[in-house]
């Protein structure tokens, strides 16, 4: 009958679910906007096409709000850097990125023969808020080189603030993630590796949680 096929149907497809380890369910992953728009299209668009009935949901949060929601079980992955690795979290450094220094075009740093930290501080700076990765990894190059410097203005989003180095506003330090080769017709960019250590991005889980299928088979998606 077409009532029995029916259910010889889901059976089966139950029973595939149970034998790949993947019972369909969701995925909650936390990750801030640079994340997610430069690193996770690709690695997304690879899960999707590997476990298209999992339900995929993108928390935007910053990273140490990320594993806040990872803490209560609000999310089930963190994607994103972490500097300092709490003791109750696992982190896994998956991609590295190195830093560039971007200026309008026609500054005296987009031409300056040997780049230093000196010539940098002595230029106001945009930069994300403080409580991202990318300031505090900043503050704490010009702190241990006790050099002083100046952030002429803090905002959110790498777009926005490629925007306003593009108009004069200020220099800053972005990762080459965030960076489309575009983006050389309004700005000059050149590496800045030498001076401030690569940016890394990678998976953040609870220590001692047992990870779910499909968890485990994002990660393997999120590696080169």
């Amino acid at each position: 009958s077409t009532i029995g096929r029916a259910k010889a149907e889901v059976l089966a497809e139950r029973f595939r679910d149970k034998v790949s380890g993947l019972d369909a369910g969701e995925l909650r992953i936390a990750a801030n906007s640079t994340t997610i728009l430069y690193l996770l299209p690709d690695i997304v668009a690879k899960f999707r096409q590997k476990q298209p009935n999992v339900r995929l949901s993108l928390h935007n949060a910053i990273t140490a709000d990320g594993t806040d929601l990872l803490r209560s079980d609000a999310a089930d992955l963190v994607v994103g850097s972490l500097l300092d690795v709490p003791s109750d979290l696992s982190y896994e450094t998956v991609h590295r990125f190195e830093q560039m220094l971007i200026t309008p075009p026609g500054h005296p740093l987009s031409h300056a023969s040997a780049l230093t930290l000196a010539q940098i501080a002595a230029h106001p700076l945009i930069l994300p808020p403080r409580r991202q990765v990318t300031w505090r990894l900043v503050d704490r190059v010009f702190q241990q080189q006790r050099l002083p410097y100046t952030v002429s203005l803090e905002v959110g989003g790498w777009e926005v603030i490629k925007q306003y180095v593009a108009l004069g506003m200020g220099i800053s330090i972005v990762p080459a993630l965030c960076l489309a080769p575009e983006d050389a017709r309004q700005l000059a960019i050149r590496p800045a590796g030498q001076l401030f250590p690569a940016r890394t991005y990678g998976v953040a889980i609870r220590r001692g949680w047992p990870l779910s299928a499909q968890a485990r088979a994002f990660i393997e998606c999120i590696k080169p």
